[in-house]
């Protein structure tokens, strides 16, 4: 089934703090099912992710995604 293409807002506890994020459907689908291949709690994989990035937490989520499903 696909869903809207419009922004869905999530909310996360990244080192013992709440932070938002706005990803498409497709990217928060993505991103979940990276943490199941990976064998990890959503929250680690952010977590990572957010420790490396130079921009807003959405656009370097969706860039990691970019970059693995490119690997």
């Amino acid at each position: 089934m696909r869903r809207p293409a419009g922004l869905e807002k999530h909310s996360v506890s990244i080192a013992g703090h709440a932070t938002s994020f706005s990803l498409e459907p497709v990217f928060w689908e993505a991103l979940r099912a990276a943490a199941v291949a990976e064998s990890r709690s959503l929250a680690a994989l952010i977590t990572e992710i957010d420790e490396a990035r130079t921009t807003n937490l959405s656009s370097a989520i969706r860039v990691w995604l970019y970059e693995r499903a490119r690997a």
